[in-house]
């Protein structure tokens, strides 16, 4: 892949704690090129448990306004306490390949939502993670990541991965997306 090809990460960061009853979680959303400069940031917010997590994706990527970004890479399918994303949705609100790396085996987040919720509220997160693409296992160098994607091919979804993952196993544009997150994470507590 060409060096200056670019991606846009986005991830998350929350830091709640006993003492701080925080409601949202903190977004960061990062243009990088594949030879791993950072080129452009942009942050939002999303409940804590709600059902915004799509919307607050699409509106960092918006306010980004980065057309030549050609690949969107999230951190997370369901940041904020089950948030779930919408995957498809993101893909046509902002009409680029959509590639969702989360980094942990898991047997899926269907028990975890019914333990957290019921009625309405889980069946309307259950019918978001069902519409999810099947999750696949991707080796990446020595490490393996677990891919999820909207409008590309399965090989080509692997190129952009490992395209965009020079070392260790997060590609830099979530890399770099979650360590704004944390940041300006840490920079909103010190006003609490």
């Amino acid at each position: 892949m060409k060096a200056g090809v670019r991606a846009l990460g986005i991830a998350e960061s929350y830091r709640g704690d006993r003492d701080c009853d925080r409601t949202r979680s903190t977004l960061a959303g990062a243009v990088v090129r594949a030879d791993r400069v950072c080129d452009g940031l942009a942050y939002g917010t999303c409940r804590v448990g709600g059902t915004d997590g799509t919307d607050a994706v699409i509106e960092v990527i918006e306010e980004l306004d980065r057309p030549d970004a050609r690949y969107v890479l999230l951190g997370a399918i369901a940041p904020a306490w089950y948030n779930i994303l919408a995957l498809s949705r993101i893909r046509e609100a902002v009409d680029r390949p959509v590639i969702a790396v989360t980094f942990e085996a898991s047997d899926g987040l269907e028990t975890g939502l019914r333990d957290a919720f019921s009625g309405p509220e889980l069946e309307a997160r259950l019918a978001v993670y069902r519409a999810l693409p099947d999750r696949r296992e991707l080796s990446v160098g020595d490490e393996t990541v677990y891919v999820r994607h909207v409008g590309l091919e399965p090989a080509k979804a692997d190129d952009v991965v490992r395209a965009f993952t020079p070392e260790g196993g997060r590609p830099e544009p979530i890399r770099i997306a979650r360590m704004a997150a944390r940041a300006a994470d840490s920079y909103a507590r010190s006003f609490e």
